[in-house]
């Protein structure tokens, strides 16, 4: 079955933006990343599946419905899962969560079931009687994340779900997506503009500048492992540097991130000690994979199959 399809979409507003233009994709079922830059038309496209905006010309398609034409039979059978914050703080979640259910027509008894079923596969079982105000940030995410699920839907839509998160609050948040998929057999697009992590979770990659399709391929297609070791640590990284220096390797940083050759395993064993002498919190050391970015350059604009 074809996830999401749309030939020669197009979507322009009335003070001549063109937010979309002949946008032609086609989107099997699975864990896809929906990547580009603000203002790309991420979210003129989300809005378009949603059935809450007409594209201007062309053709779109979500589980085989067209939502221009039966947007609710479409909004039935998807979730989604807004960047910005719109819970009500003097509501519980269990109350909020609830009251979404009821709105996809659940009967009371078992929206609140499935409510505290759905806050408890987000983490939120025992804090679900809080007022969401109260909440951290991390935890009106999840917040969002289980109204977008209560209703049993076919599909999530997830806009830029780590947004305002830690790095701590970000692997949460993206394990659990990554456990939606896997164990519950959910098709999510994840909307964001970090490709690194969507490149973590996702099977499968669009990407998108200026309204126009830069690629959309499989993951595994767009990347390959580099001869370059990353790490990350929560603090400490200048210190980290400046030891890795003086045992020899010539180290980069970028972001968050260092970066030093990969000469042979031996190469872990000196980070792995010197992160250990330091006594520093390591959150991630791994074999940097290619930009996905770096791959779009000679890509603009062509007709390309998911899946």
């Amino acid at each position: 079955m074809t996830l999401i399809a749309t030939e020669a979409l197009t979507k322009r507003y009335p003070n001549g933006v063109t937010a979309l233009s002949d946008l032609t994709v086609d989107v099997s079922p699975g864990v896809i990343g929906l990547v580009g830059a603000n203002g790309a038309g991420k979210s003129t496209l989300i809005k378009i599946l949603l059935g809450l905006l007409p594209p201007t010309s062309g053709r779109v398609s979500v589980l085989g419905i067209d939502p221009t034409s039966e947007p609710e039979q479409v909004r039935a059978r998807v979730g989604y899962m807004p960047e910005h914050d719109c819970l009500p703080p003097d509501l519980s979640a269990a109350e909020f969560v609830t009251h979404m259910a009821r709105m996809s027509g659940l009967p009371r008894t078992a929206a609140r079931e499935r409510a505290s079923e759905t806050l408890r596969h987000v983490g939120l079982y025992e804090e679900r009687y809080r007022a969401i105000g109260g909440y951290s940030t991390g935890m009106k995410q999840r917040v969002k994340l289980a109204q977008s699920l209560v209703h049993d839907p076919d599909l999530l839509l997830l806009d830029e779900p780590t947004n305002g998160l830690d790095p701590a609050g970000r692997d949460a948040m993206l394990n659990l997506i990554d456990r939606i998929g896997s164990e519950f057999g959910i098709s999510l697009v994840v909307c964001s503009h970090l490709l690194g992590e969507v490149e973590r979770i996702c099977d499968t990659l669009i990407a998108i500048d200026g309204g126009r399709l830069l690629r959309a391929a499989n993951i595994s297609t767009m990347t390959k492992a580099s001869d370059v070791l990353a790490i990350e640590v929560t603090e400490g990284a200048d210190a980290l540097a400046a030891r890795l220096t003086e045992s020899g390797l010539d180290v980069r940083a970028e972001g968050r991130d260092l970066l030093v050759p990969l000469a042979d395993d031996t190469t872990y064993d000196v980070v792995l000690a010197a992160v250990a002498a330091l006594n520093l919190p390591l959150h991630r050391l791994d074999q940097r994979r290619h930009h996905v970015s770096d791959l779009f350059r000679d890509t603009a604009g062509e007709p390309a199959h998911v899946g």
